[in-house]
């Protein structure tokens, strides 16, 4: 598989349970961008590239960064739920504290 195609994987499958994670559906999705149903469905196939305003846009509706949602590296599955428990109810503001945390911690062993 290309670098390319990979990292398409990868926003694909991001977008795709952020968008479960926070309950929406991809009608409501394609409401908010002002897009029809189809189009959500083929960015979240992988048939479709999302462009950057719409990447900015769907990261404001999941509450999250850009960065969080196109960063190469790929959590481990099994983590995902338990990352999502776990920070569940937080503030925003705790939330990005424990990204900058995780980035930190990654950089320092990356070193």
């Amino acid at each position: 598989m290309s670098e390319e195609r990979r990292i398409q994987e990868i926003l694909s499958k991001r977008l795709k349970e952020a968008r479960k994670y926070r309950g929406f559906s991809q009608e409501e999705v394609a409401r908010y961008l002002g897009v029809p149903r189809s189009k959500v469905s083929l960015i979240e196939s992988r048939s479709r590239r999302v462009t950057a305003a719409e990447l900015s846009r769907l990261a404001e509706l999941y509450q999250t960064s850009m960065e969080s949602l196109t960063s190469q590296a790929e959590m481990a599955p099994e983590l995902c739920p338990l990352v999502a428990r776990a920070v569940d109810g937080l503030s925003e503001k705790d939330r990005d504290e424990i990204l900058r945390f995780a980035q930190f911690l990654r950089e320092t062993r990356t070193k």
